[in-house]
């Protein structure tokens, strides 16, 4: 499931990028939803919210160690939300460090694609809605106390139950 989910959010991501660049790089901004979403094109240098373009390399080796994290995280998986989280943030990152690594000026120093724009916000793009998506989607689960495993938080409670038992037993 980590496979399925980080290959359709690349898919997406790359090819939504393909679209932008041959829609709107040049163009004035398309109003989407009555000025809530913009359409418009931007060739982010730097990373979120265009900070630190004069450290795209950094950004760019950051987000291979965390792909490498997360994949060796999950090779024990068995829960479906967090395969669905981990596949998501790795496909999410891997989208963006395409951009970093094949668009100019290239060498993990290529600028990002964004084309999304809503008011209030900085430009961003399909691979930035998965990583903060997948974010969010890790905190709650780690609040619900939903374990790789899929159980919530049975361990802990396996580990009370052993510890009343041997307290019992002690006292018998």
């Amino acid at each position: 499931m980590v496979v399925i989910a980080a290959v359709v959010v690349l898919l997406v991501d790359q090819v939504t990028k393909v679209w932008a660049v041959a829609r709107l790089e040049g163009e004035p901004p398309v109003d989407v939803v009555g000025g809530v979403l913009l359409l418009t094109f931007v060739r982010n240098p730097g990373a979120a919210f265009s900070l630190g373009s004069g450290s795209t390399i950094f950004v760019s080796l950051i987000a291979l160690v965390i792909v490498a994290v997360l994949m060796f995280r999950a090779r024990n998986l068995r829960s479906v939300w967090w395969a669905i989280a981990i596949g998501g943030m790795i496909g999410g990152a891997l989208g963006n460090l395409t951009d970093r690594v094949f668009r100019e000026p290239g060498g993990l120093s290529g600028h990002v694609v964004d084309f999304l724009a809503l008011p209030f916000w900085p430009v961003f793009n399909v691979a930035d809605m998965a990583v903060v998506g997948s974010a969010i989607l890790m905190i709650v689960l780690a609040l619900l106390g939903v374990d790789f495993d899929g159980t919530r938080g049975t361990k802990s409670n396996s580990t009370d139950a052993r510890d009343t038992d041997s307290a019992q037993g002690a006292s018998a």
